[in-house]
């Protein structure tokens, strides 16, 4: 029942998060203390993957059946700690339409122009702000235009609900460390990537309005560094992005092709400070000077 046999891998990441997520929550104090925070930052680097995992699932959905998209979307909610609903009026519907231009409620120069480690820290706090007031419109504006999703949507807000509640009435103290924290991970970890995609790229350009990762950890990520090839095929399911990448990559600025997620982050925001020869140089600021 799955539309593409990749996802037996998304599938298997989900469980595995899921159940390292539980054994952590009730057996922690059984677990000796070295090995229990070798397993806890794995769940937090798991917490990453479930972000991008939502990513794609709104992009294409997991299953054929839309009673196991709806199921797995409850299952993403817990996980990521907010309804994955709200991917459709910030993201599908805004983001892949303005793609970081107005008024793309995820632009990357809403509030500076800068690209610093303060621009990426307050980013996500920035931009979850203005998307949450989009969500909260789409989700009124469904109320009476399409109960039946409405209702499917309520079912991921009440599933969360739950999910936390009875996590905190169990053990509180588990509950902030092996819930709330991951959770908190996988939603800023997305915007985050975002930013990175798309601060000081070219939102006019055809092929430059995104930046690109192409190192080995796209194995980890589902292709999520391929962004260029993305926005140009938003509904190409996340294992076939390697080859269109491939076919478009010449027609990109080589600045906008990494080829380490690691290094740029040490580059731009620990080295650049020091030395301007590290740092981005904003393609759409160069344009309008032009």
């Amino acid at each position: 029942m799955l539309r593409y046999k990749a996802d037996i891998k998304t599938l298997v990441y989900l469980t595995f998060t899921s159940s390292l997520m539980l054994v952590l929550f009730f057996y922690h104090e059984q677990i000796q203390s070295a090995i229990l925070w070798i397993l806890y930052g794995i769940e937090l680097v798991m917490a990453i993957t479930v972000g991008v995992i939502v990513h794609n699932h709104r992009h294409v959905s997991i299953w054929k059946n839309k009673t196991l998209n709806n199921l797995t979307d409850c299952w993403l909610t817990v996980l990521y700690g907010f309804p994955v609903f709200g991917w459709i009026p910030t993201h599908l519907q805004n983001h892949h339409t303005h793609t970081n231009k107005e008024p793309d409620y995820t632009k990357t120069y809403a509030f500076s122009e800068k690209n610093n480690l303060w621009t990426i820290i307050y980013y996500p706090m920035y931009s979850s702000g203005v998307q949450l007031k989009a969500i909260r419109r789409y989700l009124s504006d469904l109320r009476t235009k399409n109960r039946e999703k409405f209702i499917e949507h309520i079912f991921q807000i009440i599933s969360l609900v739950l999910f936390v509640v009875a996590a905190f009435i169990i053990d509180w103290k588990a509950a902030i460390l092996f819930v709330i924290i991951p959770q908190q991970i996988s939603l800023n970890s997305v915007l985050v990537f975002n930013y990175v995609q798309h601060i000081h790229a070219d939102e006019e350009s055809e092929y430059n309005h995104s930046r690109n990762i192409e190192g080995p950890l796209n194995t980890f990520l589902f292709n999520n560094g391929l962004h260029t090839a993305h926005h140009i095929k938003p509904h190409l399911h996340w294992s076939r992005l390697p080859e269109f990448h491939a076919e478009i990559r010449d027609k990109i600025d080589p600045k906008l092709n990494e080829k380490s997620l690691i290094w740029y982050l040490i580059r731009q925001y620990l080295l650049s400070p020091f030395n301007s020869k590290w740092s981005t140089v904003s393609m759409r600021l160069t344009r309008e000077k032009v």
